[in-house]
């Protein structure tokens, strides 16, 4: 089951999706559904596709959110996304207890966008202090983290679409390689029924 925004979901129809990629290497039984859609928010997410993952009672949760949180607002709370990341990992863990559940951190992604600097430098403090808040809220709840902000990776221009923000078919590949390392450090995908 994945959860998120244009991360998750992708730009462009028909083109390889990393959460595409984690259910092909899951295997055959494996049912996959994703529910992310571009321009989610943390709330959206909360709001909107956390009860559908839910009735479908997955093995297997990705859940990514907030850049559109902090790309939409002047003064992106962080605390309030901590809160909101909190009560969707506590109802993962009280709803879904057997459920593996992964989320990530996101890169710099002022990097290659074009912004005048004052934008820039707010998008990217707003970024530092979502992914800081990330980070606390899936330690706290047993969630495997991926730190995506200073991999080397997020520095690398053919990661990025030509937008300079969303993932480039590359940046799919790895970000699926990443995601399955961290699964695999869990469980055993073929002996799980993954959704």
């Amino acid at each position: 089951m994945a959860l998120g925004d244009s991360f998750t979901a992708g730009l462009v129809a028909g083109e390889p999706r990393w959460a595409d990629e984690v259910a092909r290497a899951l295997g055959p039984r494996t049912r996959y559904e994703n529910l992310a859609w571009v321009g989610a928010t943390s709330a959206d997410v909360e709001e909107k596709q956390l009860d559908q993952a839910l009735s479908l009672d997955p093995d297997v949760v990705t859940l990514v959110c907030g850049a559109n949180d902090v790309l939409e607002s002047v003064r992106p709370d962080p605390a309030e996304y901590a809160t909101r990341l909190a009560r969707m990992f506590a109802r993962l863990r009280s709803e879904a207890p057997k459920a593996e559940v992964v989320t990530a951190t996101y890169p710099d992604i002022s990097r290659f966008l074009d912004l005048r600097p004052r934008t820039r430098a707010r998008v990217e403090e707003g970024m530092r202090r979502f992914n800081g808040a990330c980070r606390a809220v899936a330690e706290r709840h047993g969630v495997a983290l991926l730190d995506s902000f200073d991999d080397p990776a997020a520095a690398d221009r053919d990661t990025y679409a030509a937008d300079g923000f969303h993932p480039s078919p590359e940046g799919h590949r790895r970000a699926a390689a990443a995601f399955l390392r961290a699964l695999r450090t869990r469980f055993r995908p073929t002996e799980a029924a993954a959704t």
